[in-house]
C-alpha cells in the first residue's frame, strides 16, 4: 500500500501527515520560503528524502491538489457496427482512466459521427468552451482539428493527436502510425503479389472522403509507391461515399467487368469486410484482398482466405498511451516523446492468433 501512496497525489498529504503539519507548511518547505521553524523544516525534508520525492514534482502536485480535479477531454468517433474500429482505442482510454482516477484526473468523452463534419465541429466548440486541462483527439477533419490545436496553443493546454497526424501544427505529441508509410507499405505488398498483366484497385469507402485525413494520407503513400516502382496505368480507383453493401457491390461488379485484369484490391480502411463479402458472393477468392484492422468481421474473412492481409496499428495501445502521455505531462511534468510511432503490423491467417491490439 505504501508504494501506491508514494505514486499518488496523496503523497503530498502523506508528508504533511507524517510531519504533523499543514499542506501550506509542506509547500513553504518545498519552495524554500520563510515562515517555517528550523526543526519543522528539517523534519519535513527528512520525510521527503525518506519517501524519495523530487521537490519539483511535489510542488506541482501541491498546486494541482489545490486546484481540484484535472479534466482531460477525449474527442473520439461514436462506436457502431459501421465504426467498430473505435471500440479498441476507447478500451485503451478507459483502461488509462481507471489507472489515473486516484490522481484526481477525470476523462471527459466527446463523441462524434465520423461521417458528419458538422458534428465534429460542434464537439470541438464544446471542448473549447469547457477549456479542459488536456486534450486527446483523433483529427478526422483537418480544418476543425487545426482550430482546436490553435486554441490549445493559445491557452497553453497540452494537445495529443492519435491515429492520424496533422503535420506542422503545434501539439504535445502524436501517437499512431505514419499513415503515408502505411499506404506505401501497402503498395509494396501489392507489388509483391501483382502478376504480369494484372491491375490493382484502390478502394476508399467512407461517407466523407475529401476531408478524411487518414484515408488521404494512406492513399498518398500508396500512389507514391506506384509512381516510383510501377505505373499508375496499372491502377483502378474507386471512391464510395455510399457505404451500404448493395451500392458497394454494384460499383465493384461494374469495375471488374470493365477491368477484368484486376488481380488485387487494396481497401484503405476497416471496411474491407464489405469487399470481402462481395468477393465471396461472386466466388473470386483468386483476387488478393488487402485492408485494415483487427475486427471480428475482418478476422472471419481472413480465416476463410477471402482477406489475405490485414494491416493493424494497435488502436488500443494508441488510446491508452494518449491519455497516459497527458497524465505524465500534467502531473509529473514529464518530457513527452513528440512522435510515438506505432508499428504497422501485417496480419495473415497464419499469425492472427498471436496479435494483440
Amino acid at each position: 500500500m505504501e508504494g501506491k501512496e508514494d505514486n499518488s497525489l496523496g503523497g503530498v498529504k502523506e508528508i504533511a501527515r507524517r510531519a504533523n503539519v499543514s499542506l501550506g507548511t509542506v509547500d513553504r518547505v518545498i519552495n524554500n520560503r520563510a515562515g517555517v521553524a528550523v526543526k519543522t523544516r528539517n523534519r519535513v525534508n527528512a520525510i521527503i528524502e525518506e519517501l524519495n520525492y523530487q521537490p519539483n514534482v511535489l510542488a506541482r502536485r501541491l498546486a494541482l491538489t489545490s486546484r481540484g480535479t484535472l479534466r482531460v477531454a477525449v474527442l473520439l468517433p461514436d462506436i457502431s457496427e459501421e465504426t467498430e474500429y473505435w471500440k479498441a482505442p476507447l478500451e485503451g482510454i478507459n483502461k488509462a482512466d481507471l489507472e489515473i482516477r486516484q490522481y484526481g484526473v477525470q476523462v471527459e468523452h466527446y463523441f462524434f459521427d465520423q461521417n458528419v463534419q458538422s458534428v465534429f465541429a460542434e464537439q470541438v466548440n464544446r471542448i473549447m468552451a469547457n477549456a479542459p486541462d488536456g486534450v486527446l483527439i483523433t483529427p478526422t477533419f483537418e480544418k476543425e482539428s487545426i482550430a482546436l490545436m490553435k486554441f490549445c496553443k493559445k491557452k497553453k493546454i497540452p494537445c495529443v493527436l492519435m491515429n492520424s497526424d496533422i503535420p506542422d501544427q503545434h501539439r504535445l505529441c502524436y501517437i499512431g502510425p505514419e499513415l503515408f508509410d502505411s499506404g506505401y507499405l501497402s503498395g509494396q505488398l501489392v507489388h509483391y503479389c501483382l502478376k504480369e498483366g494484372q491491375k490493382a484497385m484502390i478502394v476508399n469507402i467512407a461517407r466523407e472522403i475529401e476531408n478524411n485525413v487518414a484515408i488521404l494520407r494512406k492513399e498518398d503513400g500508396f500512389l507514391a509507391y506506384f509512381r516510383e516502382k510501377l505505373s499508375q496505368d496499372q491502377l483502378v480507383h474507386l471512391n464510395m461515399t455510399d457505404t451500404g453493401y448493395a451500392s458497394v457491390a454494384a460499383r465493384l461488379t461494374a469495375l471488374l467487368e470493365a477491368h477484368q485484369q484486376i488481380g488485387i484490391i487494396y481497401v484503405t480502411n476497416s471496411r474491407v469486410a464489405l469487399v470481402a463479402q462481395w468477393l465471396e458472393s461472386i466466388g473470386r477468392k483468386d483476387i488478393v484482398l488487402i485492408g485494415y484492422d483487427y475486427l471480428d468481421k475482418n478476422l472471419d474473412y481472413l480465416k476463410r482466405g477471402v482477406i489475405d492481409f490485414l494491416l493493424c496499428e494497435k488502436p488500443q495501445e494508441q488510446g491508452y498511451r494518449g491519455v497516459m502521455s497527458l497524465f505524465q505531462y500534467l502531473i509529473f511534468s514529464t518530457t513527452v516523446q513528440e512522435d510515438y510511432l506505432i508499428p504497422i503490423d501485417i496480419v495473415t491467417s497464419a499469425n492472427y492468433r498471436y496479435y494483440r491490439n
